[in-house]
């Protein structure tokens, strides 16, 4: 059940035209709008069901009748009064909505089925979201506006998702002494009260700090220890607050913070776990959205006393969101509180544990914030999913180097029963896994097997994925290596060929592969991969490291021109290649990434290009490399690849594959990704996806809508050529490219039998 107090988003006055009431509907994404009068009082509720059947019976079409003709007024409501158990009993298949009234039938919230999502502003916050991150100052700015201010600017440049201050009124708190401490005081009393009157901030500058906070693209939050302060705070518009462990108990104060309609972020440090069960059950009558903190108030707390084993017991008293507020030092503990499933984390940030506030002693230094969101971003990456498990990408290139397969033990005619004493267990695994040796036992061979060769999962099929000629209404070829090329001309009728070279590829001669002029066109693929674990970077910010790669993709332009001789169609090959601004800590902000940008540009322009084109390839976000998984900057942001096109005048390889990935990270639309890179694509590699790394997978086997993307396609770059770029689609006498051809000739071209 979720209940709303900010109701203007749900709220349409009966006199509105119906027309506005669709739009509000269509906003809240809520399905209903609640019709009120002048006056504010609910008279009805309009759902889209409610809309539909007036259109039915209307005797004309008329989106400017009042809404209050088209509400149902015979709906149920509630006194806001009313308990959550109460308003829950009500809420059923037929009962979706329920105005909650006050005495005199002003809507003050509306409750309605289904699971809240506690939020901070647009920042949702859950299990499936990553961690909300507070950088904690409090007081640590030590009542000086401008450290308040470089507080702000370290949790920003860290990554934090928060900045958060304390706010008091002495007045209020202490009374006439202003929170000066007397002789009669505590040591400890004396201490912190001299503190908080030394260094509180007012009113003006804490809403300078928060300006600020705004103007930096950080979130800002703020404890209010009183009354006053909360109604300040509430005077200056903050999206949420947090609660003291100190007003856990504080019910007066606790239902006050709930009229606010804001969400709470509730600390239980200092009480009791049946003091947290009270509060949960204030929280709930109120109809607060909140989050729990798990806490000990000790400075520095112990390790012995962290106890983050409560953290799931905290989670299920709540039932809400958890996390963990910490005031241990260092911030290994952070790191752990996530793996036990805390979804906001708070820790005191300083710039010197030496100044002078008990908050200093448990902070962390500018450095030490940015290496705790680091780790926890790191660790949300590594926690993953409880999914059914299966190969990543890096293990399927593993599987195929290190594991075994099933190959033929000597030559297997078509239509031969396939026989225990025909089948061998060898490395490497490039084929069926030795766990099929049943299921392909006692199977017709639906193709000849050359001894030596693995069985392929094809052979436990009755699909035909043979080749034949294919009908496209743009250029299509396939990916071949030096060795293959002839056998794919052979059985198929490609516009091109599309060279995939390998380092050691570069060092043949083009006469040993080569004696007659192919009447063909063709593409290369430029090594990713060179001698010495050499990755390509063009945009290296090491300057030799850079020059070879310019060396590098010279040779390729150098080979490209040579090898263009030998294809009798060949205009001006394209040389597709992966121009790097890879890094392996974390991607690069859009300042840092204009800089790479440019050093991609400089070292272009020191490459002799005549008689060729480079075409970057769109990249995704976690390319694998020969060494492991990286994060890439370039070519992955369609409005930045468009911009770099548009000034440089290059084109691009559209990889959907690799962009679908990125789509996928960064959840940006794929369609729309398409049309704005398409206008600036020259040539295609298509492939299936799945996930953030799931690049290259059989047209089908991943999450992608081709269909649409094809369409798309052919409105933006009909002319592009194509290849379909399926990992391992060379094996089995290219049988996944035939596979993936079948798929896609119907949406990329004419089919076989449409007389073209």
């Amino acid at each position: 059940m979720i209940i709303d107090r900010k109701t203007s988003p749900f709220l349409i006055y009966s006199e509105d035209p119906l027309i506005l009431a669709l739009q509000k509907i269509s906003e809240n994404k809520s399905g209903f709008v609640v019709a009120v009068s002048e006056k504010g009082r609910a008279i009805g509720v309009l759902t889209d069901g409610d809309v539909r059947r007036w259109l039915s019976s209307a005797d004309k079409l008329d989106l400017n009748v009042p809404v209050g003709l088209v509400a149902n007024r015979e709906f149920v409501t509630l006194p806001v009064t009313a308990s959550p158990e109460e308003i829950a009993a009500r809420l059923d298949s037929r009962v979706r909505v329920i105005p909650l009234t006050d005495e005199a039938g002003h809507l003050i919230a509306i409750a309605r089925q289904g699971q809240d999502q506690f939020r901070i502003g647009a920042r949702k916050i859950g299990d499936a979201e990553p961690a909300y991150i507070i950088a904690e100052i409090g007081n640590n700015h030590n009542g000086d506006v401008e450290l308040a201010k470089r507080l702000v600017d370290i949790a920003v440049s860290a990554g934090a998702d928060c900045a958060k201050f304390q706010m008091r009124d002495m007045e209020a708190l202490y009374g006439s002494g202003r929170g000066t401490a007397g002789a009669s005081h505590d040591l400890g009393a004396q201490y912190t009260l001299d503190l908080l009157a030394k260094y509180n901030l007012s009113r003006d500058d804490m809403f300078r700090l928060f300006d600020h906070c705004r103007a930096v693209g950080i979130e800002p939050l703020c404890t209010p220890w009183d009354e006053p302060s909360l109604d300040a705070l509430e005077s200056y518009g903050l999206e949420g607050y947090k609660v003291a462990s100190a007003d856990l108990t504080n019910h007066g104060f606790l239902t006050v913070l709930a009229e606010t309609g804001k969400p709470l972020i509730c600390s239980t440090g200092m009480a009791t776990e049946i003091e947290i069960v009270d509060t949960v059950r204030l929280l709930r009558a109120n109809s607060a959205s909140y989050a729990l903190l798990h806490c000990n108030s000790t400075y520095p707390t112990p390790y012995k006393d962290v106890n983050l084993r409560y953290i799931p017991r905290l989670a299920k008293i709540g039932d809400c969101t958890v996390g963990y507020s910490g005031h241990e030092r260092g911030w290994i503990v952070p790191l752990a509180a996530i793996a036990f499933g805390a979804r906001i984390i708070e820790k005191h940030i300083s710039v010197d544990r030496s100044m002078e506030g008990n908050d200093h002693k448990v902070s962390l230094l500018p450095d030490e914030l940015a290496e705790m969101v680091r780790s926890i971003r790191a660790i949300e990456e590594a926690t993953g999913q409880p999914a059914e498990r299966e190969l990543t990408q890096g293990e399927m290139m593993n599987r195929e180097v290190l594991a075994k397969s099933l190959y033929a033990s000597s030559a297997i005619e078509a239509g031969t029963v396939i026989t225990d004493d025909l089948i061998e267990v060898r490395s490497p695994g490039q084929g069926l896994q030795p766990n099929y040796r049943a299921d392909l036992i006692g199977r017709r061979a639906n193709r000849a097997i050359a001894p030596g060769t693995p069985f392929f999962r094809t052979d436990l099929e009755d699909v035909d994925v043979s080749a034949r000629d294919f009908h496209f209404d743009r250029p299509w070829g396939i990916p071949v290596r030096w060795h293959d090329y002839r056998e794919i001309l052979e059985v198929s009728n490609p516009d091109l060929l599309e060279y995939h070279l390998s380092y050691k590829d570069m060092e043949e001669s083009l006469e040993n592969w080569f004696d007659d002029v192919l009447d063909i066109d063709l593409t290369v693929h430029a090594p990713e991969l060179f001698s010495g674990d050499h990755i390509l970077d063009l945009a290296s910010e090491d300057e030799a490291y850079r020059s070879r790669s310019i060396r590098e993709l010279q040779r390729v332009c150098d080979l490209t021109r040579k090898l263009a001789a030998w294809h009798g169609k060949s205009g001006t090959p394209l040389i597709i290649a992966n121009l790097g601004g890879f890094t392996t800590s974390g991607f690069r902000p859009l300042s840092e990434r204009t800089r790479l940008y440019a050093l991609i540009e400089e070292s272009l322009a020191q490459i002799d290009a005549t008689g060729v084109e480079i075409i970057p390839q769109t990249m995704p976000p976690f390319p694998w490399h020969f060494g492991g998984q990286s994060h890439h900057n370039l070519f992955v942001d369609p409005d930045e690849i468009a911009d770099f096109c548009a000034r440089t005048g290059m084109r691009v390889c559209f990889d959907i594959s690799h962009s679908q990935l990125a789509c996928n990270h960064f959840k940006w639309s794929m369609i729309d990704f398409t049309r704005k890179v398409g206008p600036h694509t020259a040539h295609l590699h298509i492939a299936d996806a799945k996930g953030i790394d799931g690049e290259g997978l059989q047209v089908g086997d991943g999450t992608m809508d081709l269909k649409p993307i094809c369409d798309v396609l052919n409105e933006t770059c009909a002319e592009a050529s194509f290849v379909p770029e399926v990992w391992q689609g060379h094996k089995n006498n290219g049988a996944g490219f035939w596979y993936a051809l079948n798929k896609l000739e119907p949406w990329l071209g004419q089919s076989a039998d449409s007389g073209s």
